[in-house]
């Protein structure tokens, strides 16, 4: 074995509670196109309906892919390596992502919607666990609950439309 250091090395971190103002800034900067992909549903002519409705749910899928990526990146500096728990959510947030796009090329919007919200649901109520456990940042536990209420309600006015539009 080498007296380099190059083979293992010991990290030392220290973690806010507190949300730092880029978690704040780019957590909720996210949310926004689902935002306004919903409202957009409601007040846009109805020719743009098609496109409206599928990039909001693209950017919904998105998102999920990329806070599944996030919670591996997390996991790589986990004491002792990766947890299952921490494994587990990274591909039920992958998944669920990548069937909400599948879902939606296939014209099953109502069934992306399904997995997009449960994946923001599980956001909302894991990561503020994950956070206490110490298998996520801290600031989780403040951040994901209220974040995740933007998400979960876009998407639940975008399954209404849907479900009363004429289109499907």
């Amino acid at each position: 074995m080498s007296s380099d250091r190059t083979e293992s090395r010991t990290i030392r971190a220290e973690e806010p509670a507190e949300i730092p103002g880029d978690g704040l800034f780019f957590g909720y900067l996210a949310m926004l196109p689902l935002v306004a992909g919903a409202i957009g549903l409601f007040v846009l002519p109805d020719n743009w309906a098609f496109l409206t409705l599928n990039l909001t749910l693209f950017w919904g899928a998105a998102i999920l892919t990329f806070l599944a990526g996030v919670r591996r990146g997390v996991s790589f500096r986990q004491p002792g390596g990766p947890k299952a728990t921490q494994l587990a959510m990274m591909l039920f947030l992958f998944l669920t992502g990548f069937g909400a796009t599948v879902a939606v090329v296939w014209a099953y919007p109502l069934l992306g919607i399904g997995l997009e919200i449960a994946g923001y649901l599980a956001l909302a109520i894991l990561d503020p666990i994950s956070a206490r456990k110490g298998r996520a940042p801290l600031y989780f536990a403040k951040l994901r609950p209220l974040q995740m209420v933007l998400p979960i309600a876009s998407l639940a006015a975008v399954a209404y439309w849907v479900s009363t539009s004429g289109f499907f």
